[in-house]
């Protein structure tokens, strides 16, 4: 193998951006030497090329991002320069079906993409001409490319970067594209145009004649007669196609290019367009019309993308003013930010640093203070502090250093808790909705078989577990007893339940005549409204208080030796009954409130 292929292998083996500037610095040598001039050795090394992969690997590296590689786009444009002149005159290799159908496609797309980049970029800044310069090349690699391998072209037509560049209202772009076609169609037409076919040309024409209509820069108009005039040399069957696909071309042609400087050529077509007889006399009226109404159309569609782009604009500048003053604002903020937060960490170490320089000063201030038999003491009890605090830190360390290695399970405890939690919810859940879903139907009907099973076993039992027969009478006797004793238990009921109401109702009453007593006003200053609370609504309460009352009052007016005697007679009038606890309690708060007021109203005659 050659030594300069296998350096070329070599650097292919690496990444594109790497290998890439030695393959070409090889590539531009080998092609330069004075050995290769011969067309048979030129043809041997082409072959190399491709059979050893560094064609493939230049058509692939056209779609890298050369912004990055050394060179810039100049490199980009000289692999193509590289990769169109290696694709020529080649024509014995291995895999000749692969080389045809696969490798030139590739980079017939490679070299129009990398020639859409450059467009595009051109477009952006219009002050570069050094964009243009290249796209220009790129061109001129890819005429080189398509003289040679007319079959291209239909893959050419059909290729996306293509119709970006076709689309393009740029003028340079316009004159770029109809060079490539004339140099296509002027250097053996016949060959050229039999090989595209009628749908390719078909397609061609129709840009040439819309770029003759849209532009009136005099280069293009030039290029785009001369390449109908070629198309109309190799066939004349296709001035009928242009008269009746382009109707009122003449009309433009001699309207818009005349005196342009290309008279000679532009007379010819024009005089070939209208050779043709015409069917109907007002056929030069109706294409004058159908040529007013295209271009009333095109100025409408261009001032309708106009107006868009326009009103685009503004939003577009605004947008891009706004995030770029946020940008810049964010890190501003982060920039002061960052400043401040570094000015305060080295105020901070200041201030430590002044702290410790202080306490270490009065320390040795009082270490010389201290007498000397202290000062061994003193930096005993130092090296203990720091012997603990040290102990601190290393266990505080291993404590947190062995919780870590126990978080995993406790987090993992937890989790199976909170599952197991969720999961028995979610059973008891769909346990309830179950029930309620599927109600009870009734007792389900025995067959045949079931109930003979069930009553062999009921038999099985009764003779396992003998019971003492019981005669009917006794039954009998049984039932009635149990019926005569539930009636009693119900009839008793009532009357306990009836006894115990009254007597609830009883203690309430008297619960709430006791509260009114306790807050009564004294004799003095109770009223006649006062009074009628005190009013029993029964006739022996209201016979048996008076006679208490007469009582009082009676013992009242006795001198105090006799109502010594009188605890006697106050014990007969409210006498506690011990057999009803209830009662005797009620009784006893009674005879106390009585015997209260009675001493208090006694009291104050004396």
């Amino acid at each position: 193998m050659n030594p300069d292929i296998q350096a070329m292998v070599t650097a292919t083996k690496s990444k594109p951006e790497d290998g890439l500037e030695d393959v070409l610095r090889k590539l531009t040598e080998c092609l330069g030497k004075k050995s290769l001039q011969v067309e048979e050795e030129l043809e041997t090394f082409k072959q190399d090329l491709f059979n050893h992969g560094i064609l493939d690997y230049c058509a692939t590296a056209l779609k890298l991002n050369f912004i990055q590689i050394n060179g810039g786009y100049k490199t980009a444009v000289q692999i193509a320069d590289i990769l169109s002149s290696c694709c020529v005159g080649i024509s014995n290799v291995k895999n000749c079906e692969v080389f045809h159908n696969k490798f030139l496609p590739l980079v017939a797309n490679n070299l129009f993409s990398l020639a859409d980049s450059l467009m595009m970029k051109a477009l952006r800044d219009k002050s570069e001409a050094e964009m243009t310069r290249l796209f220009r090349k790129v061109m001129d690699s890819i005429s080189w490319l398509l003289k040679a391998r007319h079959h291209l072209i239909a893959y050419v037509l059909s290729s996306k970067h293509y119709e970006n560049i076709q689309l393009s209202e740029d003028e340079d772009v316009a004159v770029v594209l109809l060079s490539l076609w004339l140099d296509l169609l002027g250097v053996k037409s016949s060959k050229v145009i039999e090989d595209i076919g009628d749908k390719a040309l078909h397609v061609i024409m129709d840009d040439t004649v819309y770029k003759m209509s849209s532009f009136q820069n005099p280069v293009i108009g030039r290029s785009a007669v001369k390449i109908l005039m070629h198309i109309v040399n190799h066939d004349n069957t296709m001035i009928k196609v242009i008269v009746k696909r382009y109707q009122g071309l003449a009309e433009l042609a001699a309207k818009d290019w005349r005196g342009k400087g290309f008279d000679p050529v532009l007379d010819r077509l024009i005089g070939l367009l209208k050779s043709p007889p015409l069917r109907h006399t007002d056929t030069k009226g109706a294409s004058a019309e159908r040529l007013k109404a295209a271009c009333v159309i095109q100025a409408a569609w261009r001032a309708h993308q106009t107006r868009r782009r326009l009103k685009k604009l503004p939003r577009a500048v605004t947008r891009l003013q706004r995030s770029f003053r946020e940008r810049k604002r964010r890190e501003e903020e982060q920039l002061e930010r960052r400043r401040a937060e570094e000015g305060l960490r080295i105020q901070m170490q200041l201030h430590r640093q002044r702290a410790n320089r202080l306490f270490r000063q009065r320390q040795l201030q009082l270490l010389e203070i201290l007498p000397a038999a202290q000062v061994e003491r003193y930096l005993g009890e130092v090296e203990r502090q720091a012997a603990l605090l040290i102990q601190r830190v290393w266990r505080g360390h291993r404590e947190r250093r062995v919780f870590q290695q126990r978080k995993y399970h406790l987090k993992r405890h937890k989790g199976a808790l909170t599952i197991q939690r969720a999961v028995l919810r979610f059973l008891k859940r769909r346990r309830a909705q179950k029930a309620r879903a599927t109600p009870w139907t009734g007792l389900r009907k025995l067959t045949e078989a079931q109930r003979t099973e069930l009553k062999r076993e009921v038999d099985e039992y009764l003779s396992l577990h003998p019971s003492r027969r019981v005669s009917a009478e006794r039954c009998r006797e049984l039932h009635n007893s149990t019926q005569q004793m539930l009636r009693q238990w119900l009839s008793t009921r009532e009357a306990v339940q009836r006894e115990e109401e009254h007597t609830q109702a009883l203690l309430a009453q008297i619960n709430t005549d006791i509260e009114l007593l306790i807050n009564a006003p004294s004799v003095k200053d109770s009223t006649p409204q006062d009074c009628q609370l005190f009013l029993s609504r029964s006739g022996p309460v209201a016979v048996r208080a008076k006679q208490c009352h007469s009582a009082m009052v009676q013992s009242a007016t006795l001198p105090w030796w006799r109502r010594l005697t009188e605890e006697s007679t106050h014990g007969d009038l409210f006498h506690i009954h011990g057999d009803d606890d209830d009662f005797g309690e009620v009784d006893w708060e009674v005879a106390r409130l009585y015997l209260g007021g009675v001493r208090d109203d006694a009291a104050a005659p004396e």
